[in-house]
Parts: C-alpha cells; structure tokens; sequence
C-alpha cells in the first residue's frame, strides 16, 4: 500500500508539473523536457517551412513553401497533422493566427495572402496583394486593425483591414517612405508590431536595417542599434520592450532591448542559438520556450530532404 501511494504521489506529481509548464508558470526540468517538450520535432521530408505562427493552446503552424500547406504541430507532444490540405495557394511563407483562430499566410512570389479557418484548414479569403512583379509577399503580423504584408521585392506594405467583430475588408497598399532605402535583393522581411500596434517594426534582409514605420503613413525610421547591422534578417518577434531578430544563416537570433518612448534606439544584449539550428527563418512562443523551423536554405531541397522545427529556452 506504502508503494502504491508513493507512487499515485509521484504520478500526480508529474502531471501537476506538465500542467504547469503548459501554462508557462514553470520551466521543466530535464526529464521532463525530454519527455513532454521535445527540443527538435520532426517536419514531413520535402516541407520546405519557411514561417511559423502560434496557435491556441500548445499548437504551433508550419506552412510549405512546396506546396502552400499548413501543418499544426503539438510542441508538448510532437505529434501533427495536416490542417490545411486543400491550400488555395502557393507557396505558403510567413503565418500569423488571430483571435478569431484564423490562419493568415503570406503567399510569396504569388502575390497574394491566404486566410483559412486554424481548425478546419477551410479557405476564408484570397487576396491579390502586389502592386507590380516580380513580387514576393513574405511576411505578416495582425494588429488590432488589421493584418499587414511585407513585399521583399517591392518598396510597399500591404493592409487588410480588420473590424472588431472580425470583418474583413479590401486589401491597400501603403507607399514607403521617410528613411526606407529600397535597394537590389531581398528587402523588408519580417514584421511585428510594437505594444499597442502604434508601430510595425521590419527588417530589410538585404542591407540588416532594422525600420520602425508608421503604420497611418508609412514613413519608416532606421533604428539606432549602434552600428550593428542584422545580417540575413528575417522573422522579428516583439516581447515587452524586447525585439528577436532571426538571423537564418548566421543561425543565430539577436536580442535587441528597444528605446521604450520612440523605439527608434536599442542596444544587442545577447543572442540564442542552438546546435540544431540550421538556417532558422521565423520564431514563436509557447510557455517558457521559443520555436524556430529550419528552412535549410544551404542545403539541397528535394522531396526526401528531412526538416525540423526547434525549441530554444526562452
């Protein structure tokens, strides 16, 4: 009996412990990562990720440059399925989910951006987006007003707005302006916004300058960071006053503190990384951890090219 109490008590007690790191409030301890938060899930062969959003709950979205598809993963568990089967487009590039669990994708060189239903995988919208070819739609973040588009190929973002009941309206394109330096290859690529939407933060891949632009006009500052460019920047996350850059072939990312008044000075005070990096493109949170996928850009990429996603402590 002593026994088999002890071990009820040591059963509970791991779950208790499972719950809580679920809900943010504990960090797990080493057995527990590996057995309930394992730090590389397995993507299918050939899926080509790229973007990456959070979910409700422990859920994590994946979406195939390959084929447009959009795979819901389990990061407690590992476990995934095939949420959005059917795409109305391709390819799938960066993802955001709102509160009305809708899965926004940016459609790369298409043009366009894609909104399906974050459960059922159904088509909810098709946008054409770009304003000249070629394009590439790459990013998105929603704010309280709106969903927001970068294009890498072309000196514009893209809004469409949002109602608070959920509402949908038509796509526009709003001009570049202020600092913003449109220049050959890859320009702005990630995007997030500042506590309360006042500002979207970007940055342009192709020259490492990071850019706070007002979103009502679309004038863009540089951001002050003292010199240090964001080499291969591409997905950005916005925390408080923090800013994650991902540096995908650098296989870093930069944690930057920003000015908490203008947001237009910051300061580099760190980076994470990890040994399964490999070319790491765009990030999200869930609980004390933080997940990237690989897009392995240095690496052939043919239908049996393995890929993966990695948790990083937060």
């Amino acid at each position: 009996m002593v026994e088999t109490v002890r071990g009820t008590r040591r059963a509970l007690a791991a779950v208790a412990a499972a719950l809580a790191a679920v809900a943010g409030l504990v960090t797990p301890g080493p057995a527990a990562a590996q057995q309930l938060f394992p730090e590389v899930i397995a993507l299918p062969d050939g899926w080509m990720p790229e973007g990456i959003a959070a979910g409700r709950g422990p859920t994590m979205y994946s979406g195939s440059r390959a084929t447009g598809q959009v795979l819901a993963v389990d990061v407690v568990t590992g476990s995934s399925r095939l949420v959005v089967s059917d795409p109305a487009g391709a390819p799938a590039v960066g993802l955001k989910v709102d509160r009305w669990n809708r899965l926004w994708v940016a459609g790369g060189n298409s043009g366009q951006g894609f909104v399906y239903d974050a459960s059922t995988g159904a088509t909810q919208a098709v946008f054409d987006l770009a304003v000249a070819t070629p394009t590439f739609v790459n990013d998105v973040v929603i704010t309280r007003d709106g969903a927001w588009f970068t294009d890498s190929n072309n000196p514009f973002l893209y809004r469409v707005p949002i109602d608070g009941r959920g509402r949908i309206g038509e796509p526009q394109a709003v001009a570049l302006g202020g600092d913003y330096q449109h220049v050959a290859g890859f320009n702005l690529n990630g995007i997030a916004a500042t506590p309360g939407d006042r500002w979207l933060i970007a940055v342009q891949s192709s020259t490492g300058v990071l850019y706070r632009i007002d979103p009502g006009t679309g004038d863009a500052t540089a951001i002050d960071i003292g010199g240090v460019a964001m080499t291969n920047g591409d997905g950005l996350l916005v925390e408080g006053l923090t800013l994650y850059v991902v540096q995908n072939r650098l296989n870093r990312v930069a944690v930057i503190d920003l000015d908490p008044i203008t947001f237009t000075a910051g300061e580099v005070v760190g980076a994470l990384t990890s040994p399964h990096f490999d070319v790491p493109t765009t990030m999200a949170r869930f609980g004390g951890w933080f997940y990237l996928v690989n897009a392995r850009f240095t690496t052939e990429q043919t239908p049996e090219t393995p890929f993966s996603m990695v948790a990083v402590r937060r």
